[in-house]
């Protein structure tokens, strides 16, 4: 075991070097501990190899909201995740999500419904 050295009894020059040589030998196991993390995380991604992949912030991009809160017109949720607490609340009291429907996005669902029913063949009355 290395003796503990009596700093308070340490030159002012001395402590100066103590530091120093703390500073460097931190620098070199930070540098060892960083250089073996990259390492496990390239044998990670090569174990991936594309069948276990991580879903990445923003990959499709923004979608635009379908459904608005009457009460707090900020609040808005596209349709995707979980359903937020001013939605599930308010479908709790017995309304329809219908309701808080977005026009534009009424608008887009019924384009979609008609072009896809052209597509089969069939007239909606």
């Amino acid at each position: 075991m290395v003796p503990t050295p009596n700093l308070k009894s340490m030159s002012v020059d001395r402590l100066s070097k103590l530091r120093d040589q703390i500073d460097a030998a931190l620098t070199t196991r930070v540098a060892d501990e960083r250089r073996a993390l990259h390492a496990e995380l390239g044998k990670l991604s090569r174990f991936a190899d594309g069948r276990m992949r991580f879903k990445g912030v923003g990959g499709r991009g923004a979608v635009p909201p379908k459904y608005r809160n009457p009460d707090n017109p900020a609040e808005t949720w596209a349709g995707r995740g979980l359903k937020p607490r001013w939605l599930t609340a308010a479908l709790k009291s017995g309304k329809k999500l219908e309701q808080f429907a977005i026009a534009s996005a009424k608008a887009a669902t019924e384009k979609e419904k008609a072009k896809t029913d052209s597509q089969s063949g069939q007239k909606i009355v």
